[in-house]
């Protein structure tokens, strides 16, 4: 690990920057996605095509539209909406875009619940280094959430962007003057929050999630010098 801030006794670094992502690392996320993609399967009432089958229609939409719209609830119902279009064996009635509407308010209200260990973690984290929350999604949303979290106060810096990936990465280290042994990505998600930080020069630190957005699962490298993995958020405490 890098060490210009120096180590402590037990031989962690002290003075890192911790970017640290949040739908799923901080709080549930993508448990709501999945119950909105089941209510969606009702909605559309397929008569033949299994949940599976009409995933793989979405997937293929939502990899489209993502790099045009971005993210979040809102731009998810959209995508419902475009493959409701395309895979409905009807025509979509006043009553289909109702139960679209509702879905997207349960996505848009539903509770916010903290992943367990983390207000502690970051509490002790906050005391050795600079924390700085990095999310990606809808602005307004993710500020929605932060504020609801109550975890803000926690952090230095809060940074929302339309996406994670080594671009990205890189423009966060030099807004900052780091090099990327300075600092560190932290999260759930295989794709935008582990290879594409180490693709950036970034250490990562995979926090698994069991219910991780399936279109961010990537195959993690058998070993890297900047890669480590725990097991829970709390699991950070180890090496930060």
């Amino acid at each position: 690990m890098s060490s210009e801030g120096g180590q402590d006794r037990d031989g962690r670094p002290i003075s890192q920057v911790l970017f640290i992502d949040a739908d799923d690392t901080l709080w549930e996320n993508n448990i709501y996605f999945e119950r909105a993609f089941e209510a969606f399967v009702e909605v559309l009432g397929h008569s033949s095509l299994s949940a599976a089958q009409v995933r793989a229609s979405l997937d293929e939409i939502e990899n489209v539209n993502n790099a045009v719209h971005g993210y979040g609830s809102s731009n998810f119902v959209r995508n419902l909406k475009q493959c409701l279009h395309h895979l409905g064996e009807r025509g979509v009635t006043a009553e289909d875009l109702h139960r679209l509407a509702a879905i997207e308010f349960d996505l848009l209200n539903h509770p916010l619940d903290r992943i367990e260990g983390v207000e502690e973690t970051l509490v002790a984290l906050r005391e050795r280094h600079r924390l700085v929350l990095c999310t990606k999604g809808d602005p307004a949303e993710q500020s929605g959430k932060i504020e609801s979290s109550g975890l803000a106060r926690h952090f230095h810096e809060i940074e929302i962007v339309r996406e994670k990936d080594a671009a990205q990465y890189r423009a966060l280290l030099a807004a900052r003057q780091l090099d990327g042994g300075e600092a560190w990505m932290i999260g759930n998600s295989p794709k935008s929050d582990i290879l594409a930080p180490l693709a950036a020069g970034l250490g990562a630190v995979y926090v698994p999630h069991p219910h991780t957005w399936h279109l961010e699962l990537e195959h993690l490298p058998a070993s890297h010098a900047r890669l480590r993995q725990v097991t829970s958020f709390a699991g950070l405490l180890e090496y930060f």
